[in-house]
């Protein structure tokens, strides 16, 4: 089998990379950073092929795929896990900017690999495609704002590409973490402040990025005639909380 993972640099896509590997999968890992895509490579032996590839530039996507070799090309399973959340702060004190990269990595990237590999698969008869969603895409929270609404995105784009792809073998899936620690996650979300990071998982047992692996490899393992809709997975520690309400005095 071969595995296309996007944003395996680090966190989810790091510990995807090497849950496929070392079940004797051949994995295609990409991302941005060439050097952890070697390094990661390095590690993992000869059963990773990094790929320079930045979803958010289409000719990067286009010029990375199509330079593949034939016995890279057939991808069984896409799994698009590039993404993230930039600041926590109410929509009328959001950065524009913030939310344009938000935008471009979480759904338009997404979409652009998607689009590039999906018609092989059909021609083929078979693939998986998971695609990486939030709890937040369903679950409106205070700061959430266009995070949660490109993960609301991934939720509809996956089940709409359920409704187009009934009889071609491919199977789609939006997988949906909560509270997921150990990654870049926070950090990139807080811009590099590790003190307002670490307090979001200050007195938890979160989630890992290993459960995720685990939980895309089990969805990309099960028999052809079995597809996993949607998984929405939380750590014990998380729950749900009332709604929000400004009362006067």
């Amino acid at each position: 089998m071969i595995v296309l993972i996007t944003g395996a640099t680090a966190g989810f896509g790091a510990a995807m990379a090497q849950q496929f590997s070392t079940n004797g999968h051949r994995v295609i890992a990409t991302g941005r950073r060439k050097e952890r895509l070697d390094a990661l490579a390095s590690e993992l032996g000869p059963n990773v092929l990094p790929l320079v590839m930045d979803v958010t530039d289409k000719q990067s996507v286009a010029d990375a795929l199509a330079s593949l070799t034939p016995e890279w090309q057939a991808i069984d399973v896409l799994i698009n896990n590039a993404g993230l959340a930039l600041g926590l702060g109410s929509a009328q004190q959001s950065s524009l900017e913030d939310w344009e990269t938000m935008i471009d990595t979480n759904c338009r990237g997404l979409v652009t690999v998607t689009h590039h590999i999906l018609p092989g698969m059909v021609k083929r008869g078979s693939g998986s495609i998971i695609n990486l969603g939030s709890v937040a895409g369903t679950y409106p929270y205070p700061g959430g704002n266009v995070y949660g609404a490109t993960k609301a995105f991934v939720d509809q784009f996956t089940l709409n590409l359920r409704a187009d792809l009934v009889g071609t073998g491919v199977r789609a899936t939006n997988l949906a973490p909560g509270l997921c620690g150990g990654t870049e996650f926070s950090n990139v979300r807080f811009k590099g402040d590790d003190s307002a990071a670490a307090k979001v998982y200050e007195g938890t047992t979160p989630l890992s990025a290993q459960d995720i692996a685990s939980t895309a490899y089990w969805i990309a393992t099960l028999p052809p005639h079995v597809n996993i809709n949607y998984i929405e997975m939380m750590p014990t520690c998380q729950g749900f909380g009332p709604f929000n309400i400004k009362r006067t005095t």
